[in-house]
């Protein structure tokens, strides 16, 4: 049943973008123009702004996850684990409409503070440039980077979990310290790591209500942090029921069938990682275990 929805949506999404693909073709998503009173339709702004949060998010969400997953599973005391576990999994269950009202309220004064705290050295880069305003792609990223953040560091803790006792015990017998055991652990379960990284990337490009209410929604393309942009899930969430005619309303539903598609692709890859790893770690005892009483006699 899952399978068949899942067709049915897809279905659904190419029925209803027909006219936008027919009309478009390929320009659709090189095109920065977006105009639905002229009729003019071009996603470039809305890809752009998903995947430049996206992977922004990434890059800051991906290191912090595997430092709060190796200390939950290898450095934290017994009596504090089992806590910082369980509020670790409450954060990545909050709704993402509080995080936007946080967001808000708290998030942005704070980035138009930094933002007005930038020499003018730095605010001469296209990274930096643009009106102190608070709202813009930098707001987007760091509330993404907070929710993804809980979500990849669970999954990496099961992946460590998962790698068997006997790499950890190999190192200490090699004569390892304890981070150097910790680095093979890594090490072994890099391919796991990774697609718990890239589940916290697929969570990041569908996100709506939280990055809706703090990027600015403006479909312009620019390097800057600071500048307000736009996602393809908030324009579907901000533009959807003002849709006044057919192709507009086709040109919106194209969007969500690319996010639909992309989405999909990198919740696959990354669930595939994951089961080869622990595929490799349900065959690894049989590998070990013949080599075993050799050791001991040794």
């Amino acid at each position: 049943m899952i399978l068949v929805v899942t067709a049915a949506i897809a279905f659904e999404l190419v029925r209803n973008s027909r006219a936008s693909i027919a009309k478009f073709g390929f320009h659709f998503w090189t095109t920065r123009i977006w105009d639905p009173v002229s009729g003019e339709f071009g996603a470039l702004p809305f890809l752009w702004g998903t995947l430049y949060s996206s992977i922004l998010a990434l890059l800051l969400a991906g290191p912090i996850s595997i430092a709060i997953a190796v200390f939950l599973s290898e450095l934290a005391p017994s009596r504090l684990r089992r806590p910082l576990v369980f509020l670790t999994e409450l954060l990545a269950a909050i709704p993402s409409i509080v995080y936007g009202l946080w967001g808000v309220f708290v998030l942005v004064p704070l980035v138009r503070h930094f933002e007005t705290s930038l020499p003018d050295s730095l605010r001469r880069l296209p990274f930096f440039s643009g009106p102190p305003v608070g709202v813009g792609m930098l707001s987007a990223v760091l509330i993404l980077t907070i929710m993804v953040v809980p979500f990849s560091s669970a999954v990496a803790r099961e992946v460590l979990r998962a790698v068997p006792a006997a790499q950890r015990e190999a190192a200490y017998a090699l004569g390892a310290t304890r981070f150097e055991a910790i680095r093979a652990a890594l090490f072994h379960g890099r391919t796991g790591i990774f697609g718990a990284v890239l589940l916290g990337f697929g969570r990041a490009l569908g996100e709506t209500m939280a990055v809706t209410m703090v990027i600015g929604n403006n479909p312009k393309l620019s390097l800057s942090l600071f500048a307000p942009q736009h996602t393809m899930a908030a324009v579907l969430a901000n533009e959807f029921t003002e849709a006044a005619d057919d192709l507009y309303l086709n040109a919106l539903v194209e969007i969500g069938l690319v996010l639909f598609v992309v989405t999909l692709a990198v919740n696959a890859l990354s669930r595939l990682l994951i089961w080869s790893l622990e595929k490799r770690a349900r065959a690894m005892p049989a590998a070990v275990e013949p080599a075993l009483p050799a050791v001991e006699v040794a």
